[in-house]
C-alpha cells in the first residue's frame, strides 16, 4: 500500500486531479449546506453579473443563483457518474469474467452480444433510451450504465484468458474450488489494475454523457445539473456569458481530475510501464 502511495504521488499530474476532485465531491456533498434552500428559487434579479448581489458567480435569466445551480449540480453528475459506473462494472465484470473462463461457444456468444452493443453509437443509444422512458436520474443512470459496460467486459475477459492458465488456477482446480469461488476469489482479485484504471475515465465519461443529454433537455427536470445550467444560457450567452462559462469550466475541471487520477492510478499499478514511458531505466 506504501508502494501503491509512493507511486501515485510521484506523478504531480495525478496529485492535483485528485486535490481538484476532493474540492468537487466537498462541493456536492456541501451544497445544502453552502447554499441552502433551493436552487430553483429566484435569488436576485436576472442577468445580474457575477459578484453583484452577494451572487458569486452572477444569476440566470430569471434570477437564480448560478454558483447555487453548480454546487447542486455537482451532487447530480457526481451520483450518475459513480452509480452508472458501478452498474457497468457489474454487468461487464460478470459478463467478461464468464467469456474469459469458459472460453468456447460461451465466450463466442458473449462477444457477439459485446459487438452488438458496440456496432450503435453510445450517444445515441443512450437519448434512445432516455426518450424511451422518462427522462429521470436512474433512467439516465440506466442508459448510461447500458452504453458503458462493453469496454469493461471486453478487457476483463482478455484478463481473464491470459490468467485462466496460470499454476495458482490450476491449483486451486487440482483442490476442488469451484468455478465461482476460482472467478472472483483467485482470478479476479489479480484483474482489479486495468479495471480500477478504467473505472475512473468511464466516471468521467459518464458526467460527459449526463451533461450532453440535459444540455439537450432530457435530463431529470426536478434536478439541477451542469449540463441544464449551460442549455439554459446557450440562447443569451452574448449578454450573460456567465451562464454557460461557469457550468462548463466545472465539467471541464471534474472530467480533468479524473482523466489525471486514472493516469495516476496506471502509473501506481503499473510503475514498469510508467518507468518506460518517462524513458527512465
Amino acid at each position: 500500500m506504501r508502494g501503491f502511495a509512493r507511486n501515485f504521488a510521484r506523478n504531480r499530474g495525478a496529485v492535483v486531479g485528485l486535490v481538484i476532485l476532493l474540492l468537487v465531491v466537498i462541493l456536492a456533498i456541501g451544497a445544502p449546506w453552502f447554499y441552502p434552500g433551493s436552487p430553483w428559487d429566484m435569488a436576485g434579479m436576472p442577468f445580474a453579473p457575477p459578484g453583484e448581489m452577494d451572487m458569486l458567480l452572477g444569476s440566470d435569466s430569471l434570477g437564480r443563483d448560478v454558483a447555487a445551480g453548480i454546487a447542486h449540480g455537482a451532487r447530480v453528475s457526481l451520483l450518475v457518474g459513480a452509480v452508472s459506473t458501478v452498474v457497468a462494472l457489474v454487468i461487464g465484470i460478470g459478463l467478461g469474467a464468464l467469456a474469459g473462463y469458459l472460453g468456447g461457444w460461451v465466450d463466442d456468444v458473449v462477444m457477439r452480444f459485446t459487438e452488438f452493443f458496440q456496432t450503435i453509437p453510445s450517444f445515441v443509444l443512450a437519448i434512445l433510451l432516455v426518450a424511451i422512458f422518462t427522462p429521470t436520474i436512474w433512467s439516465i443512470v440506466f442508459a448510461i450504465a447500458v452504453v458503458s459496460w462493453p469496454p469493461v467486459a471486453r478487457v476483463v475477459r482478455a484478463e481473464f484468458l491470459s490468467l485462466r492458465s496460470r499454476e495458482f488456477v490450476q491449483a486451486s482446480e487440482v483442490l476442488g474450488k469451484s468455478r465461482l469461488s476460482i472467478v472472483f476469489g483467485d482470478i479476479l482479485p489479480n484483474a482489479l489494475s486495468p479495471i480500477v484504471v478504467l473505472s475512473s475515465l468511464m466516471v468521467a465519461s459518464a458526467i460527459l454523457l449526463e451533461s450532453a443529454l440535459s444540455f439537450l433537455g432530457l435530463g431529470d427536470p426536478n434536478l439541477m445539473s451542469w449540463g441544464f445550467l449551460i442549455g439554459s444560457g446557450r440562447s443569451v450567452i452574448r449578454i450573460a456569458w456567465w451562464m454557460s462559462v461557469f457550468p462548463g469550466i466545472a465539467i471541464f475541471l471534474t472530467v480533468l481530475s479524473l482523466n489525471l487520477v486514472g493516469e495516476g492510478l496506471s502509473d501506481a499499478l503499473n510503475p514498469r510501464l510508467a518507468r518506460a514511458r518517462g524513458g527512465k531505466p
